[in-house]
């Protein structure tokens, strides 16, 4: 009776009536298909060891790890993650406005804040000058950069916020203002000590004079005069910048931004009788 040959050798175009036979032949003459393929190049190997030993000497295996928003490919996670922080190309939390991408809500909530939805959203109430955030606003005052009100400053801001604190919501009922620890430092040549110009309060070191009476004109070695709004933050501020800073983060979730932003304007302006969040 005639038995039909099903089974194919692998290479060449012999026949055989079953699969013990064809692996007979392609295992005496080597007929085995290739079926290794390098992850790089055209070449295929009869066995998995031979492929890898391949990839190896010329260091073609493909990359594995993909940026979630692009189609670039990555030989390590690292390289992935180092991508994806330096477009924005996360998914995981996307602002759909600006089509980015961000690695967890805190990112994303922090851009929204930012300037690319808030630019120029808030303006200081003497000059009119543009600031993205509560915080610009009041350094740009505290500093005393303001042309249009060249006698606030930080020391300025505190007595007349404290005045109207009561309740010592923001800043410290209790705390005395001693002028000597808030008024102005300024250093001489004699600061040098043979390698840089040394502060004298904390001891750190700075290239130029001009920059260690940067230093010293900071806030770094005032009182911490203001708080946190939250009693169980506790986190204390020697400016209302840093101050509004830290809210304005809501890292501790004390305000939100927007009120951060709200209540600013009437505190700095004297408008707001009580201080209040």
């Amino acid at each position: 009776m005639y038995q039909s040959s099903n089974f194919e050798c692998e290479t060449c175009d012999r026949e055989f009536g079953s699969e013990y036979a064809a692996s007979q032949h392609m295992n005496a003459r080597g007929h085995w298909a290739k079926r290794y393929p390098c992850e790089s190049c055209g070449d295929v190997f009869l066995n998995e060891y031979e492929c890898e030993e391949h990839m190896d000497q010329y260091d073609h295996y493909a990359p594995k790890h993909g940026c979630e928003a692009c189609s670039k490919m990555f030989y390590s996670a690292q390289a992935a993650r180092a991508h994806m922080d330096k477009l924005d190309h996360w998914r995981r939390v996307w602002c759909d406005k600006c089509q980015r991408g961000f690695q967890n809500e805190n990112k994303l909530r922090m851009h929204l804040n930012g300037a690319a939805h808030r630019a120029n959203s808030i303006d200081c109430p003497f000059c009119k000058r543009n600031f993205t955030t509560a915080t610009g606003v009041t350094h740009h005052l505290e500093s005393g950069s303001c042309p249009n009100a060249t006698n606030v400053n930080r020391e300025v801001i505190y007595r007349a916020i404290r005045a109207r604190d009561t309740s010592g919501v923001i800043t410290h009922k209790t705390i005395e203002w001693h002028s000597q620890s808030n008024g102005s430092f300024e250093a001489s040549n004699a600061s040098w000590n043979g390698e840089c110009f040394e502060c004298y309060l904390c001891h750190r070191g700075f290239n130029t004079l001009r920059g260690l009476n940067q230093h010293l004109s900071s806030p770094a070695h005032k009182q911490r005069i203001y708080h946190c709004v939250s009693r169980r933050c506790g986190k204390e501020f020697t400016a209302l910048a840093a101050l509004f800073s830290h809210l304005e983060s809501e890292s501790c979730g004390a305000v939100r931004f927007e009120r951060v932003q709200k209540s600013m304007q009437g505190i700095l302006t004297g408008r707001t009788r009580a201080i209040a969040f």
